[in-house]
């Protein structure tokens, strides 16, 4: 058990018929007993500070550790983001690209068949302009065959 001012304080030597002197003696006790309470709580203090020492060691120590965890963590986030981020911006320049295929294919197919319609229309145009000629011819052959006949007639007549 260890000593302490206390026990220094309240210690009583016996008495010898040729010890020391008593007053002597308390003396010196009394300044082992300043000395020895000085350090004791001196002592006490230092064991309390380097005990909320190791508290804050240990604190900070944990501290580290979370904060390399974050960082870590922080780091994969990051790469992670990044090659979504290429993946998403591969998946939409290929989109765009198919999108602009189905757009050039589709401005082909029309234009195919905008000149489909205008080959028709043309041929719908020639047979027409034919038509209307073989009409007209057939208009002119009935007008003059009909002026002949009328010419016949007054002459006749």
């Amino acid at each position: 058990m260890p000593l302490t001012p206390v026990d220094i304080h309240n210690k009583e030597f016996s008495r010898s018929f040729r010890g020391y002197d008593e007053d002597e003696v308390d003396q010196f006790l009394d300044l082992i007993v300043e000395d020895f309470e000085r350090l004791y709580k001196e002592n006490l203090e230092l064991k309390e500070r380097v005990s909320l020492l190791k508290e804050q060691a240990d604190y900070y120590k944990s501290m580290e550790a979370t904060l390399r965890d974050t960082l870590v963590t922080a780091q994969k986030t990051a790469e992670e983001v990044e090659a979504s981020a290429h993946k998403n911006a591969e998946l939409i320049i290929k989109e765009a690209e198919q999108e602009a295929q189905k757009i050039i294919q589709n401005a082909n197919e029309q234009v195919i068949k905008i000149r489909l319609e205008y080959e028709d229309t043309r041929k719908q145009i020639q047979i027409l302009k034919t038509k209307i000629k073989v009409l007209l011819e057939t208009f002119m052959q009935t007008i003059e065959q009909e002026t002949a006949e009328l010419s016949e007639d007054e002459h006749d007549g």
